[in-house]
């Protein structure tokens, strides 16, 4: 599994070395972010799964809603077990326009257990700003499933959380004009000084003039020529498909959780004797009962027994290097470790100096 894992990263860096990125992959373009959406609504129509009586909110949200629509009800009496309070999300693209559908997520506010066959009631949308930019409303598309009984119950993903595909409508637009910038922005997704400065030359010599300059490792400024003031889109078009090959730092990303370890193609090894071993201990706890002789008049007495064994693996020390990661790989593999071990082999070969990458555990 451990070959698998590392010869899997490697495959991966070479590919990358030798063919290059496109630019629209690695950076984005100013004006083309989206802004965040969110809203609270009511889910109806579930079968029994919604809010518990104890949600006053989603009590006091019907009791509103009815209120608004003339109907006149006792708060005290209002049930909500078919009904379920939730927040509405979405990403609204800045090229939006009144008209434009989007998806939603829908997510459970309060102690429902099910979405599954719930439709989300009109709900507006509102931006960081407090205004509303998008309706939602529609039926609930909820990738999981659940089933209980009296003495037991199964699921299967996550039923508290559903989507509604195109299930928001634009009605306002962001005042946003994209193609009258005087100038443009790119943000690289992973900052990096040798990468900003090679999509800066790659974009002047596409370009044939200085237009381009990395402002840091992070952002790259352009200057508009004026055969393209006022129509940027052929501009843009041109350049996201420049082809860049990304100079990231050394990096070795550690995922305890699941024991996967990734290593970059820019890794490299100093020479180091290494040596892990297993310790495994094992402790078996039982009773022996003490039984007195007859007519000796003592009592019975329960007697703890506790058995330890201690067992450790006898490795011997072996000798890593590796100038490429493939040589870095078949020196880790080479010590019979499992990925859990690999990670604190590598997190003891960078506090020695002699793994010369950045380590990251997630």
């Amino acid at each position: 599994m451990a070959a698998a894992l590392f010869l899997c990263a490697f495959v991966l860096g070479a590919t990358q070395a030798v063919h290059g990125t496109r630019l629209k992959d690695i950076a984005s373009f100013s004006g083309s972010r989206t802004n965040q959406l969110v809203g609270y609504g009511l889910v109806v129509g579930l079968s029994g799964t919604g809010d518990k009586r104890g949600s006053e909110f989603t009590v006091q949200s019907i009791y509103n809603m009815l209120d608004r629509m003339g109907v006149r009800v006792d708060k005290t009496t209002l049930k909500p077990r078919n009904v379920a309070a939730v927040m509405v999300t979405a990403q609204m693209p800045i090229s939006s326009k009144a008209g434009t559908r989007m998806d939603v997520t829908i997510s459970s506010l309060g102690d429902s257990s099910s979405l599954l066959g719930g439709v989300l009631l009109v709900t507006p949308l509102k931006g960081i700003d407090g205004n509303i930019y998008a309706i939602a409303q529609g039926s609930l598309l909820v990738g999981g499933v659940t089933a209980s009984g009296a003495a037991a119950s199964v699921s299967k993903n996550i039923t508290t959380v559903g989507m509604i595909p195109g299930g928001a409508n634009v009605e306002r637009t962001i005042p946003f004009e994209f193609n009258q910038q005087e100038g443009l922005t790119l943000n690289l997704q992973h900052p990096d000084f040798s990468t900003a400065q090679q999509v800066a030359q790659k974009i002047n010599d596409a370009m044939g003039g200085a237009f381009a300059s990395a402002v840091d490792g992070a952002t790259i400024s352009l200057a508009v020529p004026d055969q393209h003031k006022g129509n940027l889109v052929p501009l843009l078009a041109n350049l996201e498909n420049l082809e860049i090959r990304p100079d990231n730092r050394a990096r070795v990303v550690v995922d305890e959780k699941t024991g996967t370890v990734v290593v970059g193609l820019n890794v490299k090894l100093a020479p180091a004797a290494v040596t892990h071993g297993n310790l495994q201990i094992e402790i078996r706890e039982s009773a022996d009962v003490s039984q007195p002789l007859p007519f000796s008049e003592g009592q019975t007495v329960v007697v703890p027994e506790t058995d330890i064994a201690m067992q450790e693996d006898n490795r011997k020390l072996k000798l890593v290097e590796g100038a490429s990661l493939q040589e870095l790989v078949q020196g880790l593999n080479a010590l019979g470790a499992t990925p859990r071990d690999l990670i604190s082999v590598l997190r003891t070969l960078q506090t020695s100096g002699s793994l010369h990458a950045e380590l990251e555990v997630m």
